[in-house]
């Protein structure tokens, strides 16, 4: 049956969806009324569940912030959340996790990094030994014999002590209670109040699945841990390291002046572009291709044009292909990807059979012009090629920069000298970057 809280941070009239004698409406009024034992603002306050049952509190809160997230992954939301406000707003907020046993267990790293780095937030983990929501599977937290759907002859592993790993981790508050000790409401409060990481193991019943299959009560959840090796209680109370936002603002002050600020690119250039323009640039690993269509990209910003650049490599990264799709417009682009190219460039054989590969004859035009080097050789017929000694001229280090520089000197489409002083930028003066014949093509 279903029972009806009367709450102050709850929704008012807020009916609890669990199962009877279920441990989390237990949990959920004790965290109601630990805030307001502390009396935070609803507004500083964020709820960042998980997937399983627990994660069905967010409906139950509406004063405050919920966030709900995906599964495990709770955690390593709330700490985004915490840093943001500490660093860059109020600083009030107190971020609270609500996470099952199950979600715990896929979501481990998260937490672990977030006690690390101290960050202010809270994880209340409601664990009643399985995966309650998706039909009673055995979890990490699951102790040794303990029956579930998915060990039906008990758990032949003992349990994850996530408060000992919490500890391993540098958390300064730790407690391990039960969903029905008396100070459990003290516990969460001390917890929320603490300045940094703080977490709270709950031990509970869940009467769908635990219950059923085994024999077990409330009052037998302390052996349980203890026989398992875990200790219950007040476990840590520790502010010996600094939350993370004082550290970081400690930190960036004491290297202030060091950090160089992003870069923003003024348009210093014109352009008469009045449609977009799309490129595709495809040569070997190691050979600047993409660095290529991102200094094409950045002369094209220093002209006023929008600009999306889209990269492609093998995962061994240094062999291999390597292309880019550049599209620059003097309107929004809303993509990335090239859908119909008015240039193509091939400046080697891997960058051709990638061509070839991802059938980019296919996203051509009729009037598409394909600069290649003069060692490579294109069977179709009907296409509009320039063959260029572009390796022999350039290097195969530049001979991507050289096509795209041919480009740039033979047709109108951006301010040549923008895309040159990047280049000088780079490489020094620009009339001795190529071999004196390519200036000639």
């Amino acid at each position: 049956m279903n029972t009806i809280e009367q709450c102050s941070y709850m929704t008012h009239g807020a009916v609890m969806p669990f199962c009877k004698g279920c441990g989390h409406s237990n949990i959920l009024k004790k965290l109601n009324d630990a805030l307001g034992l502390l009396q935070i603002d609803p507004h500083d306050v964020c709820l960042v569940t998980d997937i399983g049952c627990i994660g069905l509190a967010d409906a139950l809160f509406d004063k405050v912030h919920t966030v709900h997230t995906t599964h495990g992954r709770s955690t390593g939301f709330a700490t985004g959340i915490a840093v943001a406000d500490k660093v860059l707003a109020s600083g009030k907020l107190k971020t609270i996790v609500l996470i099952g046993d199950g979600g715990s267990m896929i979501g481990l790293l998260h937490i672990v990094n977030a006690a690390l780095m101290n960050v202010d937030v809270t994880v209340i983990v409601a664990n009643n030994f399985l995966f309650g929501m998706t039909g009673g599977q055995t979890s990490s937290l699951t102790p040794e014999h303990f029956n579930t759907i998915t060990s039906p002859f008990g758990s032949m592993n003992p349990s994850l002590d996530i408060c000992s790993i919490a500890d391993a981790s540098k958390a300064g508050f730790i407690a391990r209670k039960t969903a029905t000790d008396k100070d459990l409401t003290e516990t969460i409060s001390n917890a929320i109040a603490f300045n940094g990481f703080s977490i709270v193991e709950v031990l509970e019943l869940c009467t769908e699945h635990g219950t059923k299959r085994n024999d077990i009560k409330g009052n037998m959840l302390v052996k349980m841990a203890e026989e398992e090796g875990h200790t219950v209680g007040q476990i840590k109370n520790s502010d010996s390291r600094a939350e993370f936002s004082k550290k970081y603002h400690t930190d960036v002050h004491a290297h202030k002046g060091e950090i160089k600020a992003l870069k923003y690119i003024n348009p210093a250039y014109e352009h008469t572009l009045k449609f977009p323009k799309e490129i595709i640039i495809s040569g070997s690993a190691g050979e600047r291709v993409q660095s290529t269509a991102a200094m094409f990209a950045e002369a094209a910003l220093m002209c006023g044009l929008e600009v999306t650049q889209k990269n492609d490599n093998p995962v061994t990264q240094g062999s291999g292909f390597s292309l880019s799709e550049v599209i620059i417009s003097p309107g929004e682009i809303n993509f990335t990807g090239v859908s119909s190219a008015d240039f193509v460039v091939a400046v080697s054989e891997n960058g051709l059979k990638e061509i070839k590969a991802q059938d980019i004859f296919n996203r051509i035009n009729e009037k598409t012009i394909f600069i290649i080097d003069e060692s490579l050789n294109i069977e179709k017929k009907g296409l509009n090629i320039i063959t260029l000694p572009l390796r022999r001229l350039c290097g195969g280090d530049k001979a991507a920069i050289g096509a795209v520089d041919y480009i740039l000197m033979h047709y109108d489409i951006l301010d040549h000298n923008a895309f040159k002083l990047l280049l000088e930028k780079r490489f020094g003066t620009y009339d001795k970057i190529f071999k004196e014949e390519f200036y000639k093509l």
